[in-house]
Protein backbone atom coordinates (compact mmCIF):
# COMPACT_ATOMS: atom_id res chain seq x y z
CA UNK A 1 0.00 0.00 0.00
CA UNK A 2 1.15 3.76 0.17
CA UNK A 3 1.90 5.37 3.01
CA UNK A 4 3.09 8.63 3.22
CA UNK A 5 6.66 7.90 5.31
CA UNK A 6 8.83 10.05 7.96
CA UNK A 7 12.10 8.71 6.96
CA UNK A 8 13.91 10.67 8.62
CA UNK A 9 13.51 14.21 10.24
CA UNK A 10 11.82 17.11 8.45
CA UNK A 11 11.74 14.14 5.46
CA UNK A 12 8.87 12.58 4.36
CA UNK A 13 8.31 10.45 1.33
CA UNK A 14 5.94 8.51 -0.32
CA UNK A 15 6.66 5.02 -0.10
CA UNK A 16 5.38 1.49 -0.80
CA UNK A 17 5.01 -0.30 2.76
CA UNK A 18 2.82 -3.61 3.47
CA UNK A 19 -0.84 -3.83 4.01
CA UNK A 20 -0.76 -3.90 7.94
CA UNK A 21 -0.94 -7.90 9.25
CA UNK A 22 -4.60 -8.36 11.71
CA UNK A 23 -4.37 -9.57 14.64
CA UNK A 24 -7.95 -11.98 15.81
CA UNK A 25 -9.41 -8.58 17.40
CA UNK A 26 -8.22 -5.69 14.53
CA UNK A 27 -10.08 -4.23 11.92
CA UNK A 28 -8.54 -3.02 9.07
CA UNK A 29 -9.49 0.39 7.75
CA UNK A 30 -9.06 1.65 4.22
CA UNK A 31 -8.52 5.45 4.98
CA UNK A 32 -10.72 8.31 3.49
CA UNK A 33 -9.36 11.53 5.44
CA UNK A 34 -6.69 12.18 8.25
CA UNK A 35 -6.19 15.44 9.63
CA UNK A 36 -2.24 16.92 10.17
CA UNK A 37 -2.64 17.64 13.50
CA UNK A 38 -0.41 20.38 15.24
CA UNK A 39 1.58 17.49 17.11
CA UNK A 40 2.60 16.21 14.16
CA UNK A 41 4.30 19.21 12.84
CA UNK A 42 6.25 19.35 16.19
CA UNK A 43 7.46 15.84 15.98
CA UNK A 44 8.51 16.44 12.14
CA UNK A 45 11.53 18.15 13.29
CA UNK A 46 12.31 15.68 16.48
CA UNK A 47 11.92 18.26 18.79
CA UNK A 48 9.07 16.31 21.21
CA UNK A 49 10.72 12.96 20.77
CA UNK A 50 7.64 10.94 20.07
CA UNK A 51 8.40 10.94 16.27
CA UNK A 52 10.97 8.79 15.96
CA UNK A 53 11.33 7.49 11.89
CA UNK A 54 10.70 5.27 10.13
CA UNK A 55 7.11 6.33 11.13
CA UNK A 56 3.99 6.39 9.37
CA UNK A 57 2.08 9.33 11.57
CA UNK A 58 -1.54 10.57 11.29
CA UNK A 59 -4.03 9.51 14.32
CA UNK A 60 -7.22 11.82 13.68
CA UNK A 61 -8.53 9.95 10.85
CA UNK A 62 -11.75 8.04 9.19
CA UNK A 63 -12.81 5.45 6.86
CA UNK A 64 -14.26 2.06 5.53
CA UNK A 65 -13.69 -1.37 6.94
CA UNK A 66 -11.49 -3.21 4.30
CA UNK A 67 -11.27 -6.65 6.58
CA UNK A 68 -11.50 -7.55 10.26
CA UNK A 69 -9.97 -10.23 12.55
CA UNK A 70 -11.13 -13.49 13.51
CA UNK A 71 -12.63 -12.06 16.28
CA UNK A 72 -14.48 -9.23 15.31
CA UNK A 73 -18.34 -10.26 13.75
CA UNK A 74 -20.07 -6.93 14.39
CA UNK A 75 -18.40 -4.57 11.82
CA UNK A 76 -18.94 -5.70 8.03
CA UNK A 77 -16.73 -4.45 4.83
CA UNK A 78 -17.68 -1.08 3.95
CA UNK A 79 -18.97 -0.05 7.03
CA UNK A 80 -18.28 3.87 8.14
CA UNK A 81 -16.18 4.35 10.78
CA UNK A 82 -14.02 6.46 12.54
CA UNK A 83 -11.26 5.31 15.52
CA UNK A 84 -9.81 6.67 18.79
CA UNK A 85 -6.04 7.67 18.51
CA UNK A 86 -5.60 6.21 21.76
CA UNK A 87 -4.52 2.42 21.93
CA UNK A 88 -5.64 1.42 25.29
CA UNK A 89 -5.87 -1.64 27.02
CA UNK A 90 -9.06 -1.85 28.96
CA UNK A 91 -7.24 -4.49 31.63
CA UNK A 92 -5.10 -1.85 33.91
CA UNK A 93 -6.17 -0.58 36.80
CA UNK A 94 -7.18 3.19 35.22
CA UNK A 95 -8.65 1.39 32.01
CA UNK A 96 -10.84 -0.33 35.18
CA UNK A 97 -11.46 2.99 36.46
CA UNK A 98 -12.89 4.99 32.97
CA UNK A 99 -9.87 6.49 32.47
CA UNK A 100 -8.95 4.76 29.05
CA UNK A 101 -6.62 8.26 28.50
CA UNK A 102 -4.45 7.48 31.70
CA UNK A 103 -4.07 3.57 30.89
CA UNK A 104 -0.89 2.19 31.63
CA UNK A 105 -0.13 0.55 28.07
CA UNK A 106 -1.06 2.74 26.28
CA UNK A 107 0.03 3.80 22.62
CA UNK A 108 -1.06 6.72 20.35
CA UNK A 109 -1.23 6.20 16.81
CA UNK A 110 1.10 7.50 14.44
CA UNK A 111 3.56 7.88 17.35
CA UNK A 112 7.32 6.30 18.18
CA UNK A 113 8.75 7.53 20.78
CA UNK A 114 11.39 4.91 21.68
CA UNK A 115 9.40 2.47 23.94
CA UNK A 116 6.92 1.77 21.38
CA UNK A 117 6.36 2.03 17.65
CA UNK A 118 2.57 2.45 16.38
CA UNK A 119 2.00 3.27 12.61
CA UNK A 120 -0.72 5.54 11.89
CA UNK A 121 -3.18 6.68 8.98
CA UNK A 122 -1.11 9.07 6.38
CA UNK A 123 -1.32 5.60 4.43
CA UNK A 124 -4.16 3.83 2.11
CA UNK A 125 -4.78 1.55 4.99
CA UNK A 126 -4.22 1.25 9.19
CA UNK A 127 -5.20 -1.38 11.79
CA UNK A 128 -6.54 -0.83 14.78
CA UNK A 129 -8.61 -2.67 17.73
CA UNK A 130 -11.77 -3.50 17.74
CA UNK A 131 -12.63 -1.61 20.85
CA UNK A 132 -10.97 1.69 19.73
CA UNK A 133 -13.63 1.92 16.40
CA UNK A 134 -16.78 3.44 16.42
CA UNK A 135 -19.51 3.48 13.24
CA UNK A 136 -20.72 7.07 11.68
CA UNK A 137 -24.08 8.13 10.61
CA UNK A 138 -24.46 8.61 6.97
CA UNK A 139 -24.92 12.33 8.02
CA UNK A 140 -21.28 12.58 8.89
CA UNK A 141 -18.66 13.19 6.24
CA UNK A 142 -15.39 11.76 6.33
CA UNK A 143 -13.84 14.91 6.43
CA UNK A 144 -16.03 16.12 9.58
CA UNK A 145 -15.37 12.69 10.96
CA UNK A 146 -11.40 13.17 10.38
CA UNK A 147 -11.95 16.13 13.40
CA UNK A 148 -13.95 13.81 15.65
CA UNK A 149 -10.44 13.57 17.55
CA UNK A 150 -9.88 16.83 18.20
CA UNK A 151 -13.71 17.57 18.97
CA UNK A 152 -13.07 14.43 22.01
CA UNK A 153 -10.23 16.32 23.38
CA UNK A 154 -12.08 19.55 23.75
CA UNK A 155 -15.49 17.99 25.45
CA UNK A 156 -13.49 16.26 27.62
CA UNK A 157 -11.91 19.37 28.63
CA UNK A 158 -15.42 20.93 28.84
CA UNK A 159 -16.48 18.11 30.85
CA UNK A 160 -13.53 17.73 33.34
CA UNK A 161 -14.57 21.57 33.65
CA UNK A 162 -17.19 22.10 36.59
CA UNK A 163 -19.37 24.58 35.16
CA UNK A 164 -22.89 25.84 36.45
CA UNK A 165 -25.46 27.03 34.16
CA UNK A 166 -24.71 30.90 33.47
CA UNK A 167 -21.24 30.78 34.41
CA UNK A 168 -18.48 33.01 32.29
CA UNK A 169 -15.75 31.28 30.69
CA UNK A 170 -12.25 32.58 29.23
CA UNK A 171 -11.00 30.34 26.17
CA UNK A 172 -6.91 31.33 26.26
CA UNK A 173 -6.07 30.67 22.29
CA UNK A 174 -8.44 30.01 19.86
CA UNK A 175 -6.63 28.26 17.61
CA UNK A 176 -7.99 24.14 15.84
CA UNK A 177 -8.60 22.75 19.57
CA UNK A 178 -9.64 26.30 21.37
CA UNK A 179 -12.58 27.05 18.71
CA UNK A 180 -13.46 23.68 19.74
CA UNK A 181 -13.24 24.29 23.27
CA UNK A 182 -15.22 27.49 22.47
CA UNK A 183 -17.83 24.97 21.29
CA UNK A 184 -17.75 22.19 24.05
CA UNK A 185 -18.04 24.89 27.09
CA UNK A 186 -20.66 27.13 25.61
CA UNK A 187 -22.71 23.63 25.89
CA UNK A 188 -21.68 22.70 29.16
CA UNK A 189 -23.79 25.24 30.81
CA UNK A 190 -21.71 28.96 29.94
CA UNK A 191 -23.84 31.41 29.14
CA UNK A 192 -21.22 33.70 28.47
CA UNK A 193 -17.63 32.48 26.34
CA UNK A 194 -15.10 34.85 25.83
CA UNK A 195 -12.29 33.75 23.51
CA UNK A 196 -8.73 35.63 23.69
CA UNK A 197 -6.16 35.31 20.80
CA UNK A 198 -3.36 37.14 19.08
CA UNK A 199 -4.79 36.38 15.48
CA UNK A 200 -7.69 38.87 14.63
CA UNK A 201 -9.03 36.27 11.61
CA UNK A 202 -9.57 33.33 14.64
CA UNK A 203 -11.28 35.54 16.72
CA UNK A 204 -13.59 36.22 13.58
CA UNK A 205 -13.99 32.65 13.37
CA UNK A 206 -14.18 32.13 16.78
CA UNK A 207 -17.47 34.53 17.09
CA UNK A 208 -18.90 32.32 14.32
CA UNK A 209 -18.69 29.48 16.45
CA UNK A 210 -20.20 31.17 19.97
CA UNK A 211 -17.61 33.43 21.31
CA UNK A 212 -19.33 36.02 22.79
CA UNK A 213 -16.91 38.34 23.29
CA UNK A 214 -13.26 38.45 21.35
CA UNK A 215 -10.14 39.55 22.89
CA UNK A 216 -7.14 40.19 20.99
CA UNK A 217 -4.50 40.19 23.25
CA UNK A 218 -1.97 42.07 21.45
CA UNK A 219 -3.86 44.71 21.52
CA UNK A 220 -5.72 44.55 24.81
CA UNK A 221 -4.72 43.61 28.27
CA UNK A 222 -7.17 40.53 28.71
CA UNK A 223 -7.33 39.94 32.63
CA UNK A 224 -8.71 43.58 32.71
CA UNK A 225 -11.04 43.30 29.81
CA UNK A 226 -12.38 40.22 31.76
CA UNK A 227 -12.44 41.66 34.99
CA UNK A 228 -14.45 44.88 33.36
CA UNK A 229 -16.27 42.29 31.81
CA UNK A 230 -17.35 40.39 34.84
CA UNK A 231 -17.85 43.65 37.36
CA UNK A 232 -14.37 42.93 38.31
CA UNK A 233 -14.59 39.53 39.80
CA UNK A 234 -13.16 37.44 36.81
CA UNK A 235 -14.64 34.65 35.06
CA UNK A 236 -15.93 31.40 36.67
CA UNK A 237 -13.79 29.04 34.60
CA UNK A 238 -10.82 29.60 32.12
CA UNK A 239 -9.49 26.96 29.79
CA UNK A 240 -5.97 27.26 28.20
CA UNK A 241 -5.49 25.94 25.14
CA UNK A 242 -1.81 26.99 24.29
CA UNK A 243 0.55 25.43 26.76
CA UNK A 244 3.14 28.16 28.23
CA UNK A 245 3.87 30.42 30.96
CA UNK A 246 2.29 33.77 29.52
CA UNK A 247 -0.98 32.28 28.47
CA UNK A 248 -1.26 30.07 31.57
CA UNK A 249 -0.62 33.44 33.82
CA UNK A 250 -3.22 34.64 31.99
CA UNK A 251 -6.01 32.12 32.33
CA UNK A 252 -5.24 31.80 36.35
CA UNK A 253 -5.16 35.58 36.77
CA UNK A 254 -8.76 36.10 34.86
CA UNK A 255 -10.62 34.13 36.65
CA UNK A 256 -12.20 34.34 39.90
CA UNK A 257 -11.81 33.42 43.70
CA UNK A 258 -12.59 30.14 44.41
CA UNK A 259 -12.36 29.61 39.99
CA UNK A 260 -11.18 27.28 37.90
CA UNK A 261 -8.44 26.78 35.55
CA UNK A 262 -8.38 24.05 32.81
CA UNK A 263 -5.01 23.56 31.49
CA UNK A 264 -5.64 21.68 27.74
CA UNK A 265 -2.06 22.97 25.97
CA UNK A 266 0.99 21.23 26.51
CA UNK A 267 3.30 22.76 24.35
CA UNK A 268 6.16 23.30 26.85
CA UNK A 269 6.90 20.65 28.86
CA UNK A 270 7.47 23.16 32.09
CA UNK A 271 5.91 26.66 32.80
CA UNK A 272 6.08 29.19 35.82
CA UNK A 273 3.15 28.76 37.95
CA UNK A 274 2.28 31.63 40.37
CA UNK A 275 1.68 29.68 42.90
CA UNK A 276 0.77 32.72 45.53
CA UNK A 277 -2.12 33.62 43.45
CA UNK A 278 -3.81 29.61 43.44
CA UNK A 279 -3.31 29.16 46.89
CA UNK A 280 -4.36 32.59 48.16
CA UNK A 281 -7.54 32.93 45.87
CA UNK A 282 -7.97 28.73 46.40
CA UNK A 283 -8.52 28.40 42.22
CA UNK A 284 -8.83 24.97 41.06
CA UNK A 285 -6.08 23.73 38.47
CA UNK A 286 -6.71 21.08 36.53
CA UNK A 287 -5.06 19.19 33.88
CA UNK A 288 -7.09 17.84 30.71
CA UNK A 289 -5.44 14.68 29.08
CA UNK A 290 -6.70 13.58 25.20
CA UNK A 291 -10.46 12.39 25.60
CA UNK A 292 -12.15 9.16 27.44
CA UNK A 293 -14.74 7.18 25.92
CA UNK A 294 -16.50 11.02 24.85
CA UNK A 295 -16.51 9.66 20.89
CA UNK A 296 -19.95 8.55 20.91
CA UNK A 297 -21.22 12.50 22.32
CA UNK A 298 -19.06 14.09 19.82
CA UNK A 299 -20.37 11.84 16.97
CA UNK A 300 -23.90 12.78 17.94
CA UNK A 301 -22.81 16.39 18.41
CA UNK A 302 -21.36 16.60 15.01
CA UNK A 303 -24.44 14.63 13.20
CA UNK A 304 -26.77 17.16 14.93
CA UNK A 305 -24.87 19.99 14.10
CA UNK A 306 -24.24 21.24 17.74
CA UNK A 307 -20.53 21.45 17.38
CA UNK A 308 -19.57 23.46 13.55
CA UNK A 309 -16.30 21.94 12.12
CA UNK A 310 -16.60 22.67 8.33
CA UNK A 311 -14.67 26.61 9.29
CA UNK A 312 -12.05 24.80 10.46
CA UNK A 313 -10.86 22.82 7.45
CA UNK A 314 -8.34 24.31 5.17
CA UNK A 315 -7.53 22.16 2.99
CA UNK A 316 -8.04 18.73 2.11
CA UNK A 317 -4.77 16.73 -0.25
CA UNK A 318 -3.93 13.52 -1.66
CA UNK A 319 -0.95 11.68 -0.01
CA UNK A 320 1.25 12.17 -2.64
CA UNK A 321 0.22 16.46 -1.81
CA UNK A 322 1.12 15.26 1.99
CA UNK A 323 4.80 16.31 2.09
CA UNK A 324 4.28 19.57 0.78
CA UNK A 325 1.65 20.40 2.75
CA UNK A 326 3.61 19.48 5.70
CA UNK A 327 6.55 21.51 4.76
CA UNK A 328 3.66 24.59 4.50
CA UNK A 329 2.68 24.05 7.93
CA UNK A 330 6.39 23.70 9.55
CA UNK A 331 7.23 26.80 8.03
CA UNK A 332 4.14 28.98 9.72
CA UNK A 333 1.48 28.58 6.68
CA UNK A 334 -0.43 31.79 7.76
CA UNK A 335 -4.16 31.50 8.39
CA UNK A 336 -3.79 27.32 8.23
CA UNK A 337 -5.79 25.43 10.57
CA UNK A 338 -6.76 21.72 9.88
CA UNK A 339 -5.41 20.24 6.86
CA UNK A 340 -6.66 16.90 5.55
CA UNK A 341 -5.16 14.01 4.15
CA UNK A 342 -6.95 11.67 1.31
CA UNK A 343 -5.47 8.64 0.80
CA UNK A 344 -8.52 7.38 -1.07
CA UNK A 345 -8.30 10.64 -3.11
CA UNK A 346 -9.99 14.00 -3.24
Amino acid sequence: MKAMLLTEYKKLELAEIPVPELGPDDVLVQVKACGICGSDIHGYDGSTGRRIPPLVMGHEASGVVASVGSGVSDLPAGTRVTFDSMVWCGKCHFCRRGQMNLCDNRRVLGVSCGEYRQYGAFAEYVAVPRHIVYELPDAVSFEQAALIEAISVAVHAAERTPVSLGDTAVVVGSGMIGLLVIQAIKLAGCSRVIATDLNANRLEVAKTLGADVTIDASKEDVVARVAELTGGRGADVALEVVGATPTVKTAIDSVRKGGTVTLVGNISPNIDLPLQSVVTRELNVLGSCASSGEYPACIKLLETGQIQVEPLITAKATLEEGPAWFERLYAGEPEAMKVLICPAGL
